[in-house]
C-alpha cells in the first residue's frame, strides 16, 4: 500500500463516519443538503452543529453582518452543544472588517476568557482536600465570560438588536435538538463515571437526569431546554446585567456556593471583556490574525509556522509523509516547550511574546532541527534565554467579506458538571486550566509554569486559537479554528497547512488524518484509523526510525474551516467529520 493510497483509505474511513454519526442531526435541520462541505457564493457559517450553522445563516439572510451571525451562532451552540460550550463558559473572538462602511478595514480580538474568583490564590488547590476540586463542582468554576463577550461584540460591532440575533437560539432551546453520535461518544465515559457512585448523580443531578437521561440517552433522543430559553429571553431583554447582576446571577451564585465554591457576587459584577490587538504574523505568503496570550495557541501557531517556513525545503510535496510529520513535530515541540515555560495572562505576568517570535529566536530553533532524528533531551526544546522574564469553534464570512473566527469553551464535558438548574446551563471548570498543583499535569496532560498559577481576576492559559488568514492584498482567504484542548493547535494548523501548502479544498483538509505532539509526554500520536494504516505502509516505522514513540489516538481536534475558492469565487465551507456539524449559507 503506497502513501497516497493510505491517505485515501483513512480519509474514506473518516468521511464514511460522517453519514453514520450526524444523520439524526441532519434530519432535524433547516440547512440545505450537501454533506459536511458546501460552496456558498455570498456568505457562510461553519459550526460543529448544523442548527448553530443555520442560526448564523438565518441572521446573515436578514441582513446582519458577520458579528451578528457569530453571536447568533454562539448562543445556539450553548443550546445544542451543552457539553462543549455555552453561556456558562468563555472564549476568544477574532473579527476582521473588510472595507466596511462603519468600521473600515480593521481587525480586533475580544478576550472573554473566564477569570478566577477573588478568593482563589496561588496555593488554593494545593491546600484543597479534594483532588478533583479544579475539575468537578463549585471549586472548579471560573467567572463566565461568554455572555459579556457576545453582547460586547454585538453592541460595538454588530448591526441588529439582541432580540433578533438571539431568536434562533431561543427557538432551538424550546424545540430541542436530536442527540447525535458525537454527543454519545463524548459522554460515554462520563456515564460510566456517574454509575460508579450514586452520590455523583445527586450532586450533578441536572446533567445526569436532563442531559444524560439517567444514563439511557441514545442517538435520536430529543433534548429540550426551556430553562435556558428563559435565561436567553432575560438576556435579550436586559442585556449582560441579567446574567451578572439579575436573577441569573443569583442562581449562579446559589449553585456554586451550595457546592462549596468560592465565587461571590463581586466576582460576577467585576467581570470585564478585554478588546485587544490580534496577534499578527506573516508566513507562507499570507498574514495570520490570531489570539495573543492568554491564548497559548496563537503564539504556538506563529512559532511553529515560523520554524516551518525557515525549513520550507524540507517540507516536501506530500501531506503526512514521514519527513513532513517529523519536521512539524519537531517545530511543535519547541512551541509547546515554550508554552510550558513562558506563557500566562499578560495582565498579571510578563509574557515575552516579542522575544519568542523574534527572527533570531526562530532562526535558532529552526537550525536545531535534524531532518533525520528527534532530539533525545526534551529540555533542549524551546529554552528562551532567561533574562526575559470541551470547546467549540465556528467561522463566519458575510456578504462584504467581513469575517469572524470564534472559539468558546466550558473546558471538559459539561464543564464542572454543576448546572444552574433554573436556567438550564452548565458552569465551566476553567480553573483546571491554571497551574493548580505545581509540577503536575492538568486534565489535558499539560505541565505549566508558575506564571499560570491562579490569582484573583486572572485568566487561565488556553489553547484556543481562532484564526483569520489574509492574502497579500488584505482580503480574507481562510477562517479556521478548533476544539480539543491542546489538540486545537495541532488540528487547526494541519488543516490550514493542507490548504496552503498542499492545495486541498476545505472538506479534504478536514478529512485528512492528523497527528499530535505536545512536547510532554514525549509521544507522537496518530489518529487511530491512520495509525492502523501507518503500521502497514511503513509510515510508523519511518517515524520510529527518526526517534519518535508512535501511538494511536482519538481525534486530533475538531476543526471548522471556510476558505475562498479562487476558481469558483465562492466560499468553500466545511465542518469536521469528527464532530458532525454542517455549514450553512447562501
Amino acid at each position: 500500500m503506497n502513501a497516497r493510497t493510505s491517505w485515501a483509505s483513512v480519509a474514506c474511513i473518516l468521511l464514511l463516519s460522517i453519514s453514520q454519526s450526524v444523520g439524526c442531526a441532519h434530519r432535524s435541520s433547516r440547512a440545505a443538503s450537501g454533506g459536511t462541505a458546501n460552496h456558498f457564493p455570498t456568505a457562510a457559517v461553519a459550526a460543529d452543529h448544523v442548527i448553530a450553522s443555520e442560526a448564523g445563516a438565518e441572521i446573515l439572510r436578514k441582513g446582519g453582518n458577520a458579528v451578528d451571525a457569530a453571536v447568533a451562532t454562539s448562543f445556539a451552540l450553548s443550546v445544542v452543544r451543552p457539553y462543549s460550550c455555552g453561556i456558562g463558559g468563555g472564549g476568544f473572538m477574532i473579527i476582521h472588517f473588510n472595507n466596511d462602511p462603519k468600521h473600515g478595514t480593521r481587525s480586533v480580538a475580544l478576550n472573554y476568557r473566564e477569570t478566577a474568583p477573588a478568593a482563589v490564590g496561588a496555593d488554593f488547590y494545593e491546600k484543597h482536600p479534594d483532588p478533583q476540586a479544579s475539575t468537578r463542582g463549585g471549586g472548579a468554576v471560573a467567572v463566565p465570560g461568554t455572555v459579556a463577550g457576545l453582547l460586547y461584540a454585538l453592541e460595538h460591532f454588530g448591526t441588529l438588536d439582541r432580540a433578533t440575533v438571539m431568536a434562533p437560539a431561543i427557538r432551538a432551546a424550546e424545540e430541542g435538538f436530536l442527540v447525535d453520535e458525537h454527543f454519545m461518544a463524548a459522554n460515554g465515559e462520563l456515564i460510566k463515571w456517574f454509575n460508579e457512585d450514586d452520590a455523583r448523580k445527586a450532586r450533578f443531578g441536572f446533567v445526569w437526569r436532563r442531559l444524560l437521561k439517567e444514563g439511557q440517552v441514545k442517538p435520536g433522543d430529543r433534548i429540550t431546554l426551556p430553562e435556558q430559553a428563559a435565561a436567553l429571553r432575560l438576556i435579550a431583554q436586559n442585556g449582560a446585567d441579567a446574567f451578572y447582576k439579575g436573577r441569573i446571577a443569583i442562581e449562579i451564585l446559589h449553585a456554586v456556593r451550595r457546592d462549596g465554591g468560592p465565587m461571590r457576587a463581586e466576582d460576577l459584577l467585576s467581570y470585564k471583556v478585554e478588546p485587544v490587538e490580534p496577534l499578527r504574523f506573516d508566513a507562507f505568503g499570507h498574514t495570520f490574525l490570531t489570539m495573543p496570550p492568554p491564548s497559548s495557541g496563537g503564539v504556538a501557531l506563529a512559532q511553529t509556522l515560523g520554524i516551518l517556513q525557515r525549513r520550507h525545503d524540507d517540507i516536501g510535496r506530500r501531506a503526512n509523509a514521514p519527513e513532513y510529520v517529523h519536521l512539524v513535530v519537531e517545530a511543535l515541540k519547541h512551541a509547546f516547550a515554550d508554552r510550558a515555560r513562558w506563557l500566562g495572562d499578560p495582565a498579571q505576568v510578563d509574557v515575552p511574546v516579542r522575544e519568542l517570535l523574534s527572527d533570531s529566536y526562530l532562526d535558532a530553533r529552526a537550525a536545531q532541527i535534524d531532518p533525520r532524528r528527534a532530539r533525545d533531551d526534551l529540555e533542549t526544546y524551546g529554552t528562551l534565554p532567561p533574562d526575559d522574564a470541551g470547546t467549540s469553534h465556528f467561522c463566519v464570512i458575510d456578504a462584504r467579506g467581513n469575517a469572524v473566527a470564534c472559539t468558546e469553551t466550558i473546558n471538559l464535558e459539561f464543564g464542572s458538571l454543576l448546572a444552574v438548574e433554573k436556567y438550564g446551563f452548565c458552569l465551566n471548570n476553567e480553573m483546571d486550566d491554571f497551574t493548580t498543583r505545581r509540577g503536575q499535569a492538568n486534565a489535558f496532560g499539560l505541565v505549566q509554569s508558575s506564571r499560570n498559577l491562579p490569582a484573583p481576576g486572572k485568566r487561565p492559559l488556553s489553547s484556543m486559537m481562532p484564526t483569520i488568514v489574509l492574502d497579500r492584498s488584505g482580503r480574507v482567504v481562510m477562517i479556521a479554528g478548533a476544539s480539543g484542548g491542546p489538540r486545537i493547535v495541532t488540528g487547526t494548523m494541519q488543516a490550514m497547512l493542507d490548504v496552503l501548502l498542499f492545495g486541498m479544498d476545505a472538506s479534504q483538509a478536514l478529512a485528512t488524518p492528523r497527528f499530535h505532539h505536545q512536547w510532554r509526554p514525549n509521544t507522537l500520536l496518530l489518529e487511530r484509523a491512520w495509525y492502523a494504516v501507518a503500521r502497514e505502509d511503513g509510515t510508523a516505522a519511518a517515524l520510529e526510525s527518526r526517534g519518535h514513540q508512535v501511538e494511536p489516538s482519538g481525534s486530533v481536534g475538531n476543526v471548522q474551516l471556510i476558505r475562498r475558492d479562487k476558481k469558483t469565487r465562492t466560499w468553500d465551507a466545511a465542518c469536521d467529520p469528527r464532530k458532525g456539524g454542517r455549514p450553512a449559507g447562501f
